[in-house]
């Protein structure tokens, strides 16, 4: 029987439970640490309404600490047939082992609080993961910029030659790039991390909750205090996760596109390592950038999955509404999928090499126009005289290069500006806190009954 199930329900149809229980049991594993925390803090904030004796708060700790550490932890807590979600499994296992005490538990709370909750808590936690993986990337390509700004590239517009750039400018560029993206991310951190315990179904309880007591013991920086906006979050939290992923993703899906371009004979400005790499069945010269392609592939499908989501919501009115289920199924998967990808950019960057002296050829030599133009600036012609004098030369063919290069502005070849931006990058980073939630945590895991 589930939860929701009355005495006088009839046993649902195997086709029924199917469909509509869909990947629940696979996907809410993910969630099973948040469920049981989430439980540990509304048994304590029950407890301090007397809904709960002390004792039996104390034997719903200890049990939840059993689960949490040598179930959990291990990798063993599983889901078992007949059990519909992991809410259900966790309320089950309490009252097996403690009896009535295990039933009070769910006092004054909805699993739609609850499924709430427990997809804030994981958000919370994909979001730090992937903050971490990103400053991992950040770091690669920081470094590479260091080791490489004097060493210069072919700057392009139109893919036409332009100007010279070089991969101290590229590297950083992407750099600068993920600042940004986390800044993005951190906006949506804010709205996913409120504490959504008390609203219910969506229309509260006449039971006196403490609301901002399992905001403190659960790590949430505020509460939603509506309790139907808390309702309305669902869905929305999981489209601001996405479209902040989509920022990331056009990140990552233009430097692979530049790595598959960099790559080719025809560019030939970056050797990719072996690994990364893959030949054809009939033509032995071929080193294609597979790594690259998929990563490009599946970044670009991370953009299209805001849309999946709002698709899943179109038309909704206020409440909840079962398909909000469904965007788990979107979701969870895709966070997983962003997080190897970030794992896969980060090794590229580290081991891909660099070609030396790409300028000096010839073909390049029209890159440096615009410094042939500014030296006549320097020497007193109006720019619109200098252009067109270099542009003269251009077309007689009597143009000769100035290669010297003296960029000393903000951000370009000869002033990167990477501690610059390293320290934007730190500054977002402290602006998550997520010691926060690692000390809330801490705290509910050795919680003492007084």
């Amino acid at each position: 029987m589930k939860l929701w199930q009355k005495e006088n329900s009839k046993k649902t149809d195997e086709i029924i439970d199917k469909f509509t229980v869909g990947k629940d049991r696979e996907l809410d594993i993910n969630l099973a640490p948040f469920d049981l925390l989430g439980s540990m803090a509304h048994a304590i904030m029950l407890t301090s309404i007397d809904l709960l004796e002390k004792q039996e708060l104390k034997n719903i700790l200890k049990e939840c600490k059993i689960i949490y550490n040598e179930e959990i932890k291990q990798g063993k807590f599983e889901i078992i047939d007949g059990i519909e979600d992991v809410h259900s499994q966790i309320e089950f296992t309490l009252t097996s082992k403690i009896g009535d005490t295990g039933k009070k538990i769910h006092s004054g709370r909805s699993r739609n609080d609850q499924v709430l909750v427990d997809m804030k808590m994981y958000l919370r936690h994909k979001i730090e993961e992937i903050v971490g993986l990103t400053k991992g990337l950040f770091d690669a390509l920081q470094a590479k910029s260091e080791l490489h700004k004097n060493d210069l590239l072919p700057g392009y517009t139109h893919l036409q030659i332009a100007m010279p750039s070089s991969f101290g400018l590229w590297f950083g560029a992407y750099a600068e790039s993920l600042v940004d993206d986390l800044i993005s991310l951190q906006s949506v951190y804010k709205i996913v991390n409120k504490n959504p315990l008390g609203s219910g179904a969506g229309y509260g309880s006449n039971f006196p909750l403490k609301r901002h007591l399992t905001k403190e013991l659960l790590g949430f920086d505020d509460l939603n205090y509506n309790v139907v906006y808390a309702q309305m979050t669902r869905g929305k939290m999981e489209f601001l996760v996405a479209q902040a992923l989509g920022v990331f993703a056009n990140t990552l899906s233009k430097m692979a596109m530049d790595v598959c371009l960099y790559n080719s004979q025809n560019f030939g400005f970056i050797n990719l390592p072996e690994e990364m790499t893959t030949g054809s069945s009939i033509m032995p010269h071929k080193k294609n950038p597979d790594v690259a392609e998929i990563l490009r592939g599946k970044a670009n499908k991370l953009k299209g999955l805001a849309a999946e989501i709002a698709f899943v919501q179109t038309n909704l009115p206020s409440g909840y509404h079962r398909e909000m289920q469904l965007i788990k199924e979107i979701i969870m998967p895709a966070l997983d999928d962003f997080a190897d990808a970030l794992n896969v950019a980060t090794f590229m960057i580290q081991n891909l090499k660099i070609k030396e002296n790409l300028l000096d050829d010839p073909k390049f030599d029209l890159l440096f126009s615009v410094e042939n133009v500014n030296q006549k600036v320097i020497e007193g012609m109006p720019f619109r005289d200098a252009y067109r004098t270099i542009g003269g030369e251009i077309e007689a063919g009597t143009y000769s290069p100035i290669k010297e290069l003296h960029h000393t502005l903000e951000g370009s070849i000869g002033n990167l500006c990477n501690e610059e931006i390293n320290t934007m990058m730190n500054e977002t980073l402290k602006s998550f806190n997520f010691e926060k939630v690692h000390e809330a945590f801490e705290k509910l895991l050795n919680y003492e009954v007084q």
